[in-house]
């Protein structure tokens, strides 16, 4: 579907269902520029292969978003950890899901606005831009 309209922006929730696989994802982004991922649920996996994943983020820093499945504060220490600390050997905030320790990325604030934000401003209409720093 993605290939048969080319001129479609589609975001791939989940990173795809490949966060276990960077290397297929790249092949997929890489044939179709018109596809974006975002990476609800798949924080652990992401949080477990800091090497792999930093390269991913910074090889497709425009072509990420944020996404968060459930409205659930407490959570989000663990994405922001994950994203934005050197922290290692951390436990993800769920007892049941991700039995392995998570890693963070250490991700520059310029990919972490393009992230949180910025890519969701360019491609998704009708933000308010005004709500956001530049």
């Amino acid at each position: 579907m993605f290939a048969k309209h080319p001129h479609t922006i589609f975001i791939a929730a989940h990173f795809g269902w490949l966060p276990n696989n960077l290397p297929a994802l790249d092949s997929l982004l890489t044939q179709l520029p018109n596809v974006y991922v975002e990476f609800g649920a798949v924080i652990a996996e992401i949080g477990r292969q800091p090497v792999t994943a930093k390269n991913f983020f910074e090889k497709y820093q425009d072509r990420i978003l944020f996404g968060k499945d459930s409205w659930v504060p407490s959570e989000y220490q663990t994405y922001f950890r994950v994203l934005e600390t050197n922290d290692e050997y951390f436990p993800y905030h769920k007892k049941y899901h991700a039995f392995w320790r998570l890693y963070g990325l250490g991700l520059s604030d310029d990919i972490l606005k393009k992230i949180y934000y910025k890519n969701a401003l360019r491609i998704i209409p009708g933000i308010d831009k005004t709500l956001f720093p530049d």
